[in-house]
């Protein structure tokens, strides 16, 4: 039986190369306005010397953390998006999928001051993952997630649970792509479990639209005893 997370993985596979193109192309229109630079900036808001990409993707943000002089490092479940990022100038990209990375059966560097996962966390059970990515951190290291907005993307039904995504109004051949929609209580849990906690939150918007294009949350590690 086919589980929602290989679905998943199973679409990326396959829309691997029509997803290079869209991103390399400029053809997706929230990224060019709104939010692409919104991540770039709290990256760098942050002032990171070395940072992880989890879910790199082609590795446009590798590329553009490295013109400034950052150490960015990648990691991602798909071969050819793992091999389109380096090809394009960014050695240190990892293959693993997220249960490898859990499972710490592949060693991508540790000490990190920001990880940051940028419309990369899909799937249900996000916890460990983060729990994971909380031990890779150095001292006083952040995390940094950009996600669709729970709200916006619920479309009326404003409760966890699993979606779909058909890529409607792109060009090429894409296979609709499974992922988990929490709302805005459920990342914050989910954060907390990990051993994080909030301190930033932002909604990039589009001074011409009435809804947030995303959801940002900034997450330091939680103090001992905290």
């Amino acid at each position: 039986m086919t589980t929602p997370e290989s679905a998943l993985l199973q679409s990326w596979h396959h829309n691997a190369r029509a997803w290079i193109d869209a991103v390399r192309s400029g053809s997706i229109e929230s990224r060019r306005q709104v939010t692409d630079q919104a991540i770039l900036l709290a990256i760098m808001g942050r002032q990171p010397e070395r940072v992880l990409d989890l879910g790199c993707g082609e590795g446009w943000l590798l590329r553009v953390l490295a013109e400034r002089g950052i150490t960015a490092v990648g990691v991602d479940g798909d071969t050819t998006l793992v091999e389109a990022a380096r090809t394009a100038g960014s050695p240190q990209v990892y293959l693993a999928s997220y249960e490898t990375l859990v499972d710490a059966k592949v060693d991508i560097g540790r000490d990190y001051d920001l990880i940051c996962a940028n419309f990369a966390l899909l799937h249900q059970d996000i916890i460990p993952l983060l729990s994971a990515m909380n031990a890779l951190l150095a001292p006083g290291g952040a995390l940094v997630i950009q996600t669709l907005h729970p709200w916006t993307a619920a479309a009326g039904d404003y409760q966890d649970g699993w979606r779909s995504e058909t890529f409607a109004g792109f060009t090429g051949h894409w296979q609709p792509m499974p992922w988990y929609l929490r709302t805005l209580s459920s990342w914050f849990n989910a954060l907390d479990m990990a051993g994080f906690q909030l301190v930033g939150l932002q909604e990039p918007q589009h001074p011409q639209s009435p809804l947030p294009q995303s959801l940002l949350m900034v997450a330091e590690q939680r103090l001992p005893g905290v």
